[in-house]
Protein backbone atom coordinates (compact mmCIF):
# COMPACT_ATOMS: atom_id res chain seq x y z
CA UNK A 1 0.00 0.00 0.00
CA UNK A 2 1.36 3.22 -1.24
CA UNK A 3 1.93 6.09 1.57
CA UNK A 4 0.63 9.60 0.83
CA UNK A 5 1.27 13.03 1.71
CA UNK A 6 -0.47 15.81 1.67
CA UNK A 7 2.30 19.00 0.37
CA UNK A 8 1.03 23.01 -0.19
CA UNK A 9 3.24 25.53 -1.54
CA UNK A 10 6.26 27.31 0.28
CA UNK A 11 8.38 30.58 -1.31
CA UNK A 12 11.69 30.28 -1.56
CA UNK A 13 13.11 31.04 2.47
CA UNK A 14 9.39 31.06 4.00
CA UNK A 15 8.34 29.48 7.54
CA UNK A 16 5.30 28.14 8.99
CA UNK A 17 5.31 26.80 12.28
CA UNK A 18 4.25 23.14 12.36
CA UNK A 19 5.61 22.70 8.59
CA UNK A 20 8.64 20.99 7.86
CA UNK A 21 10.34 23.19 4.58
CA UNK A 22 10.97 20.66 1.68
CA UNK A 23 11.18 20.02 -2.29
CA UNK A 24 10.74 17.42 -5.08
CA UNK A 25 12.79 16.81 -7.97
CA UNK A 26 13.45 14.41 -10.48
CA UNK A 27 14.97 13.88 -13.85
CA UNK A 28 12.17 15.33 -15.81
CA UNK A 29 10.75 17.24 -12.88
CA UNK A 30 11.56 20.56 -11.75
CA UNK A 31 12.80 21.62 -8.60
CA UNK A 32 9.54 23.08 -6.44
CA UNK A 33 9.33 24.20 -2.68
CA UNK A 34 7.08 22.94 -0.45
CA UNK A 35 5.31 22.57 2.59
CA UNK A 36 4.47 19.33 4.83
CA UNK A 37 3.13 19.11 7.93
CA UNK A 38 6.11 18.20 10.73
CA UNK A 39 3.86 15.67 12.62
CA UNK A 40 2.66 13.67 9.61
CA UNK A 41 5.80 13.71 8.09
CA UNK A 42 7.89 11.93 11.10
CA UNK A 43 5.16 9.48 10.87
CA UNK A 44 5.18 8.96 7.22
CA UNK A 45 9.57 8.79 7.70
CA UNK A 46 8.59 5.89 10.46
CA UNK A 47 6.18 4.49 8.33
CA UNK A 48 7.35 4.46 4.83
CA UNK A 49 11.41 5.30 5.33
CA UNK A 50 13.57 6.11 2.15
CA UNK A 51 12.63 2.72 0.17
CA UNK A 52 8.42 3.21 -0.21
CA UNK A 53 7.01 5.16 -2.61
CA UNK A 54 4.93 8.22 -1.23
CA UNK A 55 2.26 9.85 -2.87
CA UNK A 56 2.17 13.64 -2.71
CA UNK A 57 -1.46 15.31 -2.08
CA UNK A 58 -2.64 18.55 -2.12
CA UNK A 59 -0.60 21.25 -4.22
CA UNK A 60 1.29 18.43 -6.02
CA UNK A 61 0.24 14.81 -7.40
CA UNK A 62 3.65 13.05 -7.77
CA UNK A 63 5.09 10.28 -6.68
CA UNK A 64 8.06 9.98 -4.74
CA UNK A 65 10.81 8.73 -2.66
CA UNK A 66 11.93 10.09 0.55
CA UNK A 67 15.87 11.04 -0.19
CA UNK A 68 17.41 12.92 1.76
CA UNK A 69 15.87 14.66 5.77
CA UNK A 70 17.83 17.09 7.51
CA UNK A 71 17.30 16.55 11.08
CA UNK A 72 17.40 19.18 14.26
CA UNK A 73 20.69 17.31 16.23
CA UNK A 74 18.94 18.59 19.50
CA UNK A 75 15.44 18.58 18.98
CA UNK A 76 16.02 15.93 16.68
CA UNK A 77 12.79 17.21 14.54
CA UNK A 78 13.22 17.13 10.50
CA UNK A 79 14.16 20.56 9.32
CA UNK A 80 13.93 20.00 5.24
CA UNK A 81 13.03 17.08 3.17
CA UNK A 82 13.80 16.22 -0.11
CA UNK A 83 11.41 14.31 -2.54
CA UNK A 84 12.44 12.56 -5.76
CA UNK A 85 10.24 12.09 -8.02
CA UNK A 86 9.85 8.44 -9.51
CA UNK A 87 8.87 8.15 -12.88
CA UNK A 88 6.53 5.00 -13.74
CA UNK A 89 8.95 1.98 -15.17
CA UNK A 90 12.06 3.77 -13.93
CA UNK A 91 14.65 1.96 -11.78
CA UNK A 92 16.01 3.46 -8.66
CA UNK A 93 18.60 2.62 -6.30
CA UNK A 94 17.82 2.33 -2.84
CA UNK A 95 18.76 0.49 0.41
CA UNK A 96 16.64 -2.25 1.75
CA UNK A 97 16.28 -2.94 5.41
CA UNK A 98 17.16 -6.65 6.08
CA UNK A 99 14.75 -8.59 7.92
CA UNK A 100 15.95 -11.35 9.90
CA UNK A 101 13.87 -14.75 9.86
CA UNK A 102 13.80 -18.49 10.87
CA UNK A 103 15.74 -20.44 13.59
CA UNK A 104 19.69 -21.14 13.37
CA UNK A 105 20.27 -24.49 14.58
CA UNK A 106 24.18 -23.47 14.95
CA UNK A 107 22.29 -20.78 17.53
CA UNK A 108 19.90 -22.92 18.96
CA UNK A 109 21.84 -26.43 19.50
CA UNK A 110 25.37 -25.85 19.05
CA UNK A 111 25.20 -22.02 21.82
CA UNK A 112 26.80 -19.84 18.89
CA UNK A 113 25.91 -16.67 18.68
CA UNK A 114 24.47 -14.75 15.59
CA UNK A 115 26.47 -11.80 14.37
CA UNK A 116 24.29 -9.60 11.70
CA UNK A 117 26.90 -7.64 9.72
CA UNK A 118 24.84 -6.18 7.45
CA UNK A 119 21.51 -4.50 8.24
CA UNK A 120 20.24 -3.18 4.73
CA UNK A 121 21.61 -4.10 1.02
CA UNK A 122 22.06 -1.84 -1.79
CA UNK A 123 19.74 -2.76 -5.11
CA UNK A 124 18.11 -1.47 -8.14
CA UNK A 125 14.11 -1.99 -8.61
CA UNK A 126 11.21 -0.53 -10.66
CA UNK A 127 10.00 2.29 -8.74
CA UNK A 128 6.93 1.81 -9.25
CA UNK A 129 7.81 -2.08 -7.25
CA UNK A 130 9.82 -1.53 -4.12
CA UNK A 131 10.38 -4.13 -1.52
CA UNK A 132 9.56 -2.74 1.83
CA UNK A 133 11.90 -4.87 3.01
CA UNK A 134 14.67 -8.14 2.33
CA UNK A 135 13.99 -11.25 4.49
CA UNK A 136 17.19 -13.31 5.26
CA UNK A 137 16.46 -16.74 6.19
CA UNK A 138 18.72 -18.00 8.56
CA UNK A 139 17.89 -21.52 9.58
CA UNK A 140 20.32 -22.43 6.78
CA UNK A 141 23.47 -21.31 9.03
CA UNK A 142 23.72 -24.93 10.62
CA UNK A 143 27.39 -24.51 11.78
CA UNK A 144 29.38 -22.80 13.66
CA UNK A 145 31.47 -20.10 11.95
CA UNK A 146 28.88 -20.72 8.52
CA UNK A 147 27.94 -17.23 7.08
CA UNK A 148 24.92 -15.97 4.63
CA UNK A 149 26.72 -14.12 2.05
CA UNK A 150 24.73 -11.45 -0.50
CA UNK A 151 24.64 -14.51 -3.41
CA UNK A 152 22.96 -15.90 -0.78
CA UNK A 153 20.16 -14.03 -0.62
CA UNK A 154 16.58 -14.48 -2.42
CA UNK A 155 15.91 -11.04 -4.44
CA UNK A 156 12.25 -10.57 -5.51
CA UNK A 157 11.55 -10.70 -8.93
CA UNK A 158 12.63 -7.20 -10.59
CA UNK A 159 15.10 -6.32 -7.78
CA UNK A 160 19.02 -6.36 -8.14
CA UNK A 161 22.17 -5.83 -6.50
CA UNK A 162 23.66 -2.31 -6.32
CA UNK A 163 27.15 -1.97 -6.06
CA UNK A 164 27.29 -4.77 -3.80
CA UNK A 165 30.03 -8.23 -4.00
CA UNK A 166 28.38 -11.52 -3.65
CA UNK A 167 30.71 -12.52 -1.36
CA UNK A 168 30.41 -9.71 1.39
CA UNK A 169 28.53 -11.37 4.51
CA UNK A 170 25.53 -10.77 5.71
CA UNK A 171 25.42 -12.68 8.91
CA UNK A 172 27.49 -15.16 10.65
CA UNK A 173 27.45 -17.51 13.54
CA UNK A 174 30.52 -17.36 15.52
CA UNK A 175 31.75 -19.63 18.49
CA UNK A 176 30.75 -18.20 21.99
CA UNK A 177 34.17 -16.84 24.15
CA UNK A 178 34.02 -16.97 27.67
CA UNK A 179 35.87 -14.03 29.27
CA UNK A 180 39.26 -14.73 31.02
CA UNK A 181 38.77 -14.11 34.70
CA UNK A 182 42.03 -15.34 35.68
CA UNK A 183 44.42 -11.98 33.72
CA UNK A 184 45.56 -10.34 36.71
CA UNK A 185 44.00 -7.12 37.08
CA UNK A 186 46.30 -3.77 36.77
CA UNK A 187 46.05 -1.81 39.91
CA UNK A 188 46.74 2.18 40.13
CA UNK A 189 49.66 3.15 42.24
CA UNK A 190 48.50 6.37 44.54
CA UNK A 191 51.60 7.10 45.23
CA UNK A 192 53.32 7.88 42.28
CA UNK A 193 50.08 9.59 41.12
CA UNK A 194 50.96 12.26 44.07
CA UNK A 195 54.14 11.90 42.89
CA UNK A 196 52.99 13.23 39.00
CA UNK A 197 50.70 15.94 40.60
CA UNK A 198 53.75 17.03 42.99
CA UNK A 199 55.50 17.48 39.99
CA UNK A 200 53.30 19.05 37.68
CA UNK A 201 52.70 22.08 40.25
CA UNK A 202 56.23 22.75 40.47
CA UNK A 203 56.85 22.87 36.64
CA UNK A 204 53.58 25.17 36.95
CA UNK A 205 54.96 27.38 39.13
CA UNK A 206 58.68 27.41 37.94
CA UNK A 207 56.90 28.55 34.51
CA UNK A 208 57.78 32.41 33.85
CA UNK A 209 54.76 34.76 33.48
CA UNK A 210 54.49 36.24 29.77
Amino acid sequence: MTSTINVTNRTKGEKKEGMTPGVFYGAHAKSTPIFVNTIEFKKLLKTAGESSIVALTGASKENVLIHDVQMDPVMYVPTHVDFYVVEKGQKVHVNLHLSFVGVSPAVKNLGGNLVKVMHEISVEADGSNIPHEIEVDISTLENLNSNILVKDIALPEGTTLYHMQDNEVVASVVSQSEEDLSAPVATLDMDAVGDAKEKGKKEEEAEPVA
